[in-house]
């Protein structure tokens, strides 16, 4: 086998690794990461560790947009332009923005170039305002405590008529 032939074995299985990473995210969030520190880099690598369900990593532009073309992440061409790494978030839609956005204080350098959620595709901007929704879990439990105060009045109020009534 010739280095040629090597060379283009290990895009053909870079090129499958993004995909097989495509078809199981929910999201992908491209960031520029130019001008972190090593140090940086780790703590951000943690932090999306820590965050869960999230894998990320610097990919050459080129291998993304072969494993990018004719799927629902195809829109995010536009944005491949200088170093890019891509975070991929498998259970929570919004935890790689979230995540990310954690972290955007701390690191002046890091800036996010666009997201992928749904089909849908988000420049900088929108995607930081993404990076603000809670987390599905957060959501439901809001959802669940407003259902839950009216109710506890509504039963205390039952419960007063019922003590009064059983007085007389």
């Amino acid at each position: 086998m010739t280095n040629l032939e090597k060379n283009r074995k290990a895009k053909e299985a870079v090129v499958q690794e993004i995909r097989e990473k495509l078809e199981r995210a929910k999201s992908v969030v491209l960031v520029d990461s130019r001008g972190l520190s090593v140090a940086q880099d780790t703590t951000l690598r943690k932090s999306l560790r820590k965050a869960g369900g999230i894998d990320y990593k610097v990919y050459k532009n080129s291998m993304l947009n072969f494993a990018i073309e004719g799927t629902e992440f195809s829109g995010l061409k536009e944005y491949l332009k200088g170093p890019t790494a891509v975070a991929f978030s498998y259970e929570d839609a919004t935890a790689a923005a979230a995540a990310i956005s954690k972290n955007l204080k701390a690191m002046p350098a890091l800036e996010f170039k666009a997201s992928a959620i749904d089909g849908e595709i988000y420049d900088a901007d929108k995607t930081k305002a993404i990076a603000e929704i809670p987390s599905r879990e957060v959501l439901l439990s809001r959802l669940l405590g407003s259902f839950k105060s009216p109710l506890a009045s509504f039963a205390r109020v039952i419960n007063a008529i019922a003590e009064k009534q059983s007085e007389q």
